[in-house]
């Protein structure tokens, strides 16, 4: 990590800056639970406020002195709180919204609108300012927006529109509950088989819902999302925009196939009842973990920072039994559920003579490539786009409040940031995904000041040569990218007060992300669903008895969302209820 703080324009090094907010705990840490939850991110604190609602008795032992995991907030500059790793909600699942009471446990949004903000770097014409394109919920807006560029994408978007809605709606059932129980279907006696036929319900509905629209969704989900774009449109940087959406957070290009799913996953959310919006939550998205933890707290589940959990203790029979912490200390209980990636979970926690080999190996091949770096910048000032110049008083514009979108006017200079991260290079036109949630938060920044989270893409995890990311590295980087901002925002470098560069080791590192993937593992097909994170292991339950998996890396995958909490709370319920 490497966090840093301006004298006028020079910036040095500095670490371990500023405060956070601890999780008090009123009771102390006992040694014997029903249930244990390693890891105290969304999923996990989602997985605990309903195994507590539901009669076990629940603890979450987090390692880091924070609540959160990537959804977290800290004040790494002095008076200024950012979302530190995820920054926009809309994923989270509206019954667990309801269910948790997250309002009333203090979840406050912001709604954002329009959304997304696509600066060109252009000559104006005429004197006037270069062309941008702004997206909003209002479709008028939109086509009067597109038209700037072409008439014939402005009459397409609203049909694309639906139809993405439309495709993105049916899989919503799947969503919320496990994949389908292939053994049980299969294999077993007759008891089982009928309990396991529930399973198919939710991918019926699902089937259902697509009805005559199955082969577009199959198409989807296995092109690249170029060749959709394409058959919908003609225009930078309408295309680009939208590409950008079917590549954030993977290692992927327009051009390759499967592309299209990531797109659809971030087009599935739904925000204060509005389906396809996104908000930033007060406080930074640390607020999110912070009221499921309230309400998980509510029911009666224990929760405790600091507390490292060295091992997953697994008895003589190879059931888990409870976990020893780094200091040594036991915590016993009937069920464990990890919040970690696959890989940490089975190669770091779980005692390797209890795991079968060939299990072992699958672990391995998970795929974990991350292409992000996450720049997280103070400001003094609000940035000026030469796109959309700002006012005079210095009142934020309604671009402000966006996912920026920079070095986004062509689908070919993402494709061109992909190849050299493929080579081991980080971009150097980098695809840049730029937030200011001060715009609408006051609480995160001083007066007249603002916290940006830029997310950046394509790094890789190791340089040319297998060469591991040092500090010059970092600044370097960060420079490249600061550059570019300033080519679309004048006075942008100016403007920064400090700054926090996190490569991917440093994501790995701070939060535990294998790989510093943001999605505990790609989303990539041969990783999604049944597959998730592996064949043999897509019911969040493991080959140790009482031992299971809650976190994202599990079905249905990353994103704020909390499903795979919720369903494996439930798998566990029911466990539990069978005995």
């Amino acid at each position: 990590m490497a966090t840093a703080v301006s004298t006028g324009r020079a910036w040095r090094s500095v670490s371990g800056l500023g405060a956070v907010t601890r999780a008090c705990h009123a009771t102390a840490l006992r040694t014997q639970y029903d249930a244990l939850v390693i890891g105290g991110g969304h999923n996990g604190l989602v997985a605990a406020a309903y195994l507590q609602k539901g009669g076990v008795n629940t603890a979450v032992l987090e390692r880091r002195h924070v609540l959160g995991g990537a959804a977290v907030s800290e004040e790494i500059i002095p008076g200024f709180h950012f979302s530190r790793a995820s920054y926009v909600l809309s994923l989270l699942r509206p019954h667990i919204y309801r269910d948790l009471e997250l309002r009333k446990h203090g979840l406050k949004v912001y709604m954002r609108d329009p959304h997304a903000f696509t600066p060109m770097l252009e000559e104006g014409v005429g004197g006037r300012p270069p062309r941008s394109l702004l997206l909003w919920s209002d479709m008028d807006q939109n086509l009067r927006e597109i038209g700037k560029f072409s008439e014939r994408d402005a009459q397409a978007y609203p049909a694309f529109n639906t139809h993405l809605e439309k495709l993105a709606g049916a899989i919503h059932p799947l969503l919320d509950a496990p994949p389908v129980d292939i053994p049980g279907v299969t294999q077993g006696p007759l008891r089982r088989r009928l309990a396991a036929l529930r399973t198919l319900s939710p991918l019926i509905k699902s089937g259902f819902k697509l009805g005559k629209n199955i082969p577009d969704f199959y198409e989807l989900i296995t092109a690249p999302i170029l060749k959709i774009l394409n058959r919908w449109f003609e225009s930078e940087p309408l295309r680009a925009t939208l590409a950008t959406d079917a590549v954030i957070g993977a290692m992927t290009s327009p051009y390759n196939p499967g592309s299209g799913y990531v797109l659809l996953h971030h087009v599935m959310g739904e925000l204060e009842k509005k389906k396809g919006a996104w908000g930033y939550v007060e406080g930074g998205m640390g607020g999110v973990s912070k009221s499921i933890a309230n309400s998980a707290r509510a029911h009666g589940a224990a929760i405790f920072t600091e507390q490292e959990v060295e091992q997953v203790l697994v008895g003589q029979d190879g059931r888990a039994e409870g976990v020893v912490l780094k200091d040594g200390s036991e915590v016993r209980s009937k069920v464990v559920l990890s919040n970690a990636t696959p890989y940490v979970t089975f190669k770091k926690l779980t005692p390797q003579g209890s795991l079968p080999p060939e299990f072992m190996k699958a672990i391995s091949q998970i795929d974990y490539t991350s292409p992000v770096t996450k720049i997280n910048v103070a400001l003094d000032r609000l940035p000026n786009f030469l796109a959309a110049p700002n006012a005079r008083d210095g009142t934020p514009g309604p671009h402000h409040q966006c996912s920026i979108h920079l070095n986004c006017e062509s689908v070919d200079v993402l494709e061109a940031a992909y190849r050299e991260a493929k080579q081991g290079r980080p971009s150097t036109r980098p695809m840049l995904e730029m937030c200011i949630p001060s715009v609408l938060d006051p609480t995160l920044a001083p007066p007249g000041c603002h916290v940006v989270s830029v997310f950046t893409q394509f790094t890789p995890y190791w340089l040319e040569g297998e060469r591991a990311w040092t500090e010059a590295d970092r600044e370097q980087f960060a420079n490249t990218v600061f550059d570019w901002i300033e080519r679309y925002a004048p006075g942008f470098k100016s403007s920064i007060v400090g700054k926090e560069v996190l490569a991917p080791p440093d994501l790995e590192r701070i939060f535990g992300l294998t790989g510093g993937n943001i999605f505990h593992g790609a989303m990539s097909l041969d990783q999604l669903y049944l597959a998730r994170p592996l064949p043999s292991l897509s019911d969040y339950r493991t080959p140790i008895r009482g031992l299971y998996l809650c976190g994202s890396g599990s079905h249905p995958g990353g994103g704020v969302m909390g499903s795979s909490g919720w369903n494996a709370a439930m798998t566990v319920l029911t466990d539990l209820r069978r005995g």
